[in-house]
């Protein structure tokens, strides 16, 4: 339960006001087609998240844990820093080629790549070792928990002030799960 927690929390505190959310406006306004949406969305986190709860066990495996304990404890420090550098807008062309739930897939999963919450998830399975369906589980549910709300209520709620204070919380929680894994 801890590890389905905490993935839960760290990717969803994590998602708000990052670039995924920004795409998840830019589709909805273009395609105003929320189940497909969402669909992509839910698919191409399970794919890519998938991966990276494998990658994170593997990586606890191979890494000796004294060694482990400082790269997560210094990982999740340095993701709560990054969550302070605002986020580029996706573009979506005019004219799509695909309807909206493969574009919603392919531009989730491409966007998610090297992404903040991508190499949390990674950290957070390394921390809960051999806990692949509760780490997968908890990052997919935050996902969605950040994403929903921008794919139903679109720009109804979007400003610079929440972002701003959306990402300040999160970087905070990042460094507190850094420290705590270092001490």
């Amino acid at each position: 339960m801890e590890a389905t927690l905490s993935s839960f929390l760290l990717v969803a505190l994590g998602e708000i006001g990052d670039k995924t959310q920004l795409l998840s406006l830019a589709l909805i306004l273009k395609f105003r087609k929320p189940w497909p949406i969402l669909a992509g969305v839910v698919i191409a986190t399970l794919l890519n998240h998938g991966v990276s709860v494998w990658f994170g066990d593997w990586l606890a495996d191979a890494v000796p844990m004294d060694w482990m304990r400082w790269i997560l404890g210094l990982s999740f420090i340095a993701l709560g820093l990054w969550m302070l550098i605002p986020d580029g807008d996706e573009e979506i062309s005019n004219e799509p080629k695909y309807g909206p739930f493969l574009t919603a897939l392919v531009l989730f999963f491409i966007a998610e790549i090297g992404d903040k919450t991508q190499l949390a998830t990674i950290a957070l399975a390394v921390q809960f070792k051999d806990q692949f369906w509760p780490v997968l589980g908890g990052s997919t549910l935050g996902m969605i928990a950040a994403n929903l709300p921008v794919i139903w209520l679109g720009h109804q709620f979007a400003s610079e002030k929440l972002e701003t204070w959306a990402h300040r919380i999160s970087a905070l929680l990042f460094v507190g799960f850094g420290v705590w894994a270092l001490v």
